[in-house]
């Protein structure tokens, strides 16, 4: 009987124990939305985008979005690719910020400056799944500790991939601080191709961007400050053109912050369009927030990707919303801090067609 007691205890603690602990280590899984031809394979680990597939104007099913075969090779990315970035995706400028007279010092992990929330981000860590229906949505969970990559306080942090009608795709991103005020700026990373990830490079694809200006970097691709019109310059996309139409005033790529003309006060204002002309696919996206990094994949050097697939340099255009980068050490750009009691929330909403 005393064995009895003895394993029963043990079996009760082992459970209990488990319930409060083991989502430390749950277990990285592939979960799909689909939708007739529509579907999205996203993975708990840095909550990723793996692919989307669409079909073309004639039915023909691609997969428009970068990325590996193995989720060991997501591990080893430094490219972010589908990655859910945060705590503060983009840059920020010395890696340091102050808040509330607390200078906070930060993983130097681009160039003497923070990027996408550190040496290890949201983008690389397991999160935990909440609710998942094939046909609907996927709902994840992440909970940031005090301190983790030297940002303050503890977060909770959720996304949802949710499917809207039968061809949209809508991001919810929320994050909650609990003990401390800290900056959030939460961002989803795909690399997009509409003719396909293994179509070639992206500079004969159509983009119309609803932003008049820009906040200008320097060398290291931090703010100056300034907030600037882009009207007759390389960065003026407030008409579509062609991404390579005028390359060649801008130096090694485009890799800038839109800010996004908010248009008549709506709750989501629209963010670009991107056609690709011999697939007949056009990418339309909205969201709430008051910037967008376009960013061409200048960075990309011959990485093997699906299939043995190599992506070379414009092999992809990112589009991601967000506030602005290096906000926290800019007073004149919009804050980014969020304060124990409210929440953040971040919509992204994609219509995908083809014609």
């Amino acid at each position: 009987m005393a064995k009895n007691s003895f394993f029963y205890f043990f079996a009760f603690f082992t459970l209990l124990f488990c319930k409060n602990s083991c989502k430390a280590t749950e277990e990285i899984k592939v979960y799909e939305l689909k939708k007739g031809d529509f579907s999205v394979k996203i993975t708990n680990y840095g909550a990723t985008v793996l692919s989307v597939i669409l079909p073309d104007k004639n039915g023909k099913l691609d997969d428009v979005v970068l990325g590996y075969d193995s989720i060991d090779d997501y591990k080893n990315d430094t490219t972010y690719f589908g990655g859910l970035i945060g705590r503060v995706a983009n840059r920020i400028g010395g890696a340091k910020f102050e808040l509330n007279g607390v200078e906070y010092i930060l993983p130097a992990n681009d160039h003497g400056n923070t990027l996408h929330g550190g040496s290890k981000g949201f983008s690389s860590v397991i999160w935990t799944v909440e609710d998942f229906e094939e046909d609907s949505h996927l709902t994840l969970t992440y909970n940031s500790f005090d301190g983790e990559q030297g940002f303050p306080g503890n977060l909770s942090v959720e996304v949802t991939y949710m499917f809207i009608e039968t061809n949209k795709l809508a991001l919810i991103m929320q994050a909650k601080p609990h003990n401390k005020a800290t900056p959030v700026n939460l961002a989803s990373h795909s690399y997009w191709n509409l003719g396909g990830h293994n179509s070639g490079d992206i500079l004969s694809q159509t983009i119309q961007i609803f932003g008049s200006k820009i906040t200008p970097v320097n060398d290291k691709l931090i703010p100056n400050g300034e907030i600037t019109p882009v009207t007759g310059t390389g960065f003026d996309f407030l008409q579509p053109r062609t991404i390579g139409s005028k390359l060649s005033e801008i130096p090694g790529g485009y890799d800038i912050n839109y800010v996004l003309d908010n248009t008549e006060g709506k709750h989501l204002q629209r963010v670009a369009i991107v056609e690709e002309s011999k697939s007949g696919r056009k990418m339309e996206l909205w969201t709430n927030k008051p910037g967008v990094q376009f960013y061409t994949s200048n960075m990309l050097d011959n990485v093997k990707g699906k299939g043995g697939f190599v992506y070379s340099k414009y092999a992809a255009l990112c589009l991601e919303t967000q506030g602005f980068p290096d906000s926290v050490n800019h007073p004149n750009f919009p804050s980014q801090i969020v304060n124990p009691g409210e929440t953040y929330k971040h919509i992204m909403v994609y219509r995908f067609t083809a014609s």
